[in-house]
């Protein structure tokens, strides 16, 4: 078997399996509970296999390992302790990067799991204990219409037996083996229930064993021989069926209650049980496909050489000036609108699978300094553009170690304070607008603005005057600073200020905006602003000259006119007066060297970045329209206030302004 055509399958389902348990495991640690443990056994399981079939033995053993000390948790022979609770966190650390290392090309064969195995085995009793699996429930639990059902088979020669199947721990597709345990079932008699049920043995939803309630005139003999014909089928059990437990309705009695078991049904007709289960299937597939994201990629590069010819055709039809040409290129623009939309929801993700990594991340970094923390996270399910997706989780990572670290105090001081002893760490999205927020707040000692004047004196970034006219956020927004940074002591996680000047740049070139509250005693909140997608937006075109270029309508205030004696000077700087506040000067023909004709009134685009405002001085404002953004490539890459390019309908090309560079 060529493994290579399955291997992006693969990484996918590892991904989300590695993803499953560590949020089971989380569950676990705070709350406990045999259905967590099965679930974690489960996924581990179904890893297992998917590992070992695709040759990446590293990884199937450290997860039979797991599995191997999760069987005894589950199995009452041993209690769960936070010793095996941390080294299962660190065998999915391990899993992590052994699936990176496969999904660049390696093997997983890059990380010693040697210790992470021993502590397993240890868990164990010092040596690998294979431990097997017995039937979950000794007899099933029926209700009045399958007791009926067994009562009236019984009257006519049959018997009812529990027949428990064991496969063997090599197997590969369990739903396949089980399928033909009841193809030799259905031969002898019929099935009226199995537990797990039908559908989550059809899903592999179970471990190695499973029950089966059965009906038949063979003997138990027969049966049993019949099953264990069945390959890498390791043990069959067939006994007589106890009727020890009918379960009362708890409500009035309908239709719906007491209809048969679907098994009852599908096991007396076997081809109406393949249909149906073929429906299903198909409704299931019709729902949701997995797309190779190049795919979607390319949809997009050749949507957007589309919206380019549309603008095209738009400026065409106006000089021509003919109605059913205008009529028929605002049909193909209303379409093109609706399918702008369509494709752009195909490169929207939920932000779930960013925030899907914190849980843990929380954990580690609060038991290394000794904190407690809760993290509490909401709308996950928000979606952003694939490229935000990818860019903005090691920003938020900063945001969240520092709120951890340098926010959140330790447990004796917070009582001091007469705060609960554990802190509460909260990370919301949300959309607004065209934009979407994260918000990260913590109810920590909040920002020592005084410490950070003093630090922004002693360090030359803010002068006297400046340090006693700014208000306290904008003082904490220092901490944004490069190499800024209020801790005493410099650790692995260091002070809130660390690489936080990494962290605003990042979220800048992504478009976005930062900015902080911050209350002494209280908390702090950072809100995060990214646009909903990089790729198609809104601009502005402006005219320089003989040159366009396009200023980004989600860093613009408004546009406004303004005279030549309008112009004010401060500290050697041209300013106006905008709504009382004093606003800089910007002009766009003297940062890029255009030759233009002077005006005694000309148009001015308000910018702005977080808290501050600039204004772009221009020759003219074409007027608003949606602009692909391309990027200038590696040779023209780095060039000041120019963050790409776009090209316009007339087929010039536009430079796209980056407004984060003009202040």
């Amino acid at each position: 078997m060529d493994v290579n055509e399955y291997l992006g399958l693969f990484l996918d389902e590892s991904q989300e399996h590695i993803q499953s348990i560590n949020t089971q495991l989380l569950k676990l640690e705070q709350s406990g509970g045999a259905d967590v443990v099965q679930e974690i056994f489960r996924s581990a399981h179904t890893l297992k296999g998917m590992s070992s079939t695709m040759g990446y033995e590293r990884v199937a053993n450290l997860t039979h390992e797991m599995e191997s000390a999760l069987d005894l948790v589950r199995g009452g022979k041993k209690e769960s302790n936070q010793l095996l609770l941390d080294t299962m966190f660190i065998a999915m650390e391990q899993m992590e990067d052994m699936i990176a290392d496969i999904e660049s090309g390696g093997q997983g064969a890059n990380v010693d799991v040697s210790e992470t195995v021993a502590a397993f085995q240890s868990f164990i009793g010092g040596k690998e204990v294979a431990v097997e699996k017995t039937s979950e429930t000794s007899t099933f639990e029926i209700d009045l219409y399958t007791n009926s059902v067994i009562e009236q088979a019984k009257q006519t020669g049959f018997e009812a037996y529990q027949i428990t199947v064991k496969l063997s721990d090599a197997v590969v597709l369990k739903a396949a083996r089980a399928y033909m345990v009841f193809d030799r079932l259905q031969e002898l008699g019929e099935v009226v229930s199995t537990h797990p049920e039908t559908e989550e043995i059809e899903q592999e939803q179970f471990d190695l064993s499973f029950d089966v309630l059965f009906l038949s005139q063979e003997t138990a003999e027969v049966i049993e021989h019949a099953i264990a014909q069945v390959s890498e089928v390791e043990r069959v059990e067939v006994n007589a069926f106890t009727e020890t437990a009918v379960s009362e309705p708890e409500v009035a009695v309908t239709a719906e209650t007491i209809a048969p078991e679907p098994v009852v049904q599908a096991t007396s007709d076997k081809e109406e049980t393949k249909d149906t289960k073929e429906q299903v299937a198909a409704q299931a597939q019709a729902k949701t496909i997995r797309v190779n994201l190049e795919r979607i990629d390319r949809l997009m590069n050749l949507f957007e050489e589309f919206i380019i010819d549309r603008g095209r055709l738009e400026r065409l039809a106006d000089e021509v000036g003919q109605p059913e040409l205008n009529e028929t290129v605002e049909k193909i623009k209303r379409g093109t609108n609706e399918l702008q939309s369509l494709v752009l929801t195909l490169r929207m993700m939920p932000i779930e699978q960013v925030f899907n990594r914190f849980p843990r991340m929380v954990r580690s970094v609060a038991k290394e300094i000794h904190k407690k923390v809760q993290l509490d996270i909401s709308g996950a399910e928000t979606e952003l553009d694939r490229t935000v997706i990818d860019e903005i989780g090691d920003p938020l990572v900063h945001l969240i170690r520092n709120a951890i670290d340098h926010g959140i105090e330790r447990p004796e001081v917070r009582l001091q304070a007469g705060k609960p002893e554990q802190g509460m760490l909260a990370l919301r999205a949300y959309h607004g607008g065209n934009r979407v927020f994260i918000e990260i707040e913590d109810d920590g000692a909040g920002i020592n603005v005084d410490k950070v004047r003093s630090k922004a004196l002693e360090r030359g970034v803010i002068t006297d005057e400046e340090a006693t006219s700014m208000s306290e956020n904008e003082l904490a927004m220092l901490i944004f600073a490069p190499g800024f940074s209020t801790a005493d002591v410099v650790t692995d996680l260091s002070g809130r200020g660390v690489g936080l000047d990494v962290v605003k740049n990042k979220i800048e070139s992504l478009g976005g905006v930062v900015s902080l509250e911050t209350v002494a005693g209280q908390g702090t909140k950072f809100q995060v602003s990214l646009p909903l997608t990089l790729s198609i937006i809104s601009a502005m075109l402006v005219q320089v000259g003989d040159e366009s270029y396009a200023i980004p309508l989600t860093s613009i205030l408004e546009t406004t006119l303004l005279d030549e004696a309008d112009i004010l000077t401060a500290h050697r700087e041209r300013v106006f007066d905008f709504r009382g506040q004093l606003v800089p000067l910007v002009y766009l023909k003297e940062m890029f060297g255009i030759e233009s004709e002077t005006k005694t009134q000309f148009p001015v685009v308000v910018v702005r970045k977080g808290n501050k405002l600039v204004g772009v001085v221009v020759n003219d404002l074409i007027g608003q329209q949606e602009i692909v953004m391309k990027p200038l490539g590696t040779y023209l890459e780095g060039i000041p206030a120019i963050s790409g390019a776009t090209i316009l309908g007339d087929g010039r090309v536009a430079l796209i302004v980056d407004s984060n560079d003009l202040f």
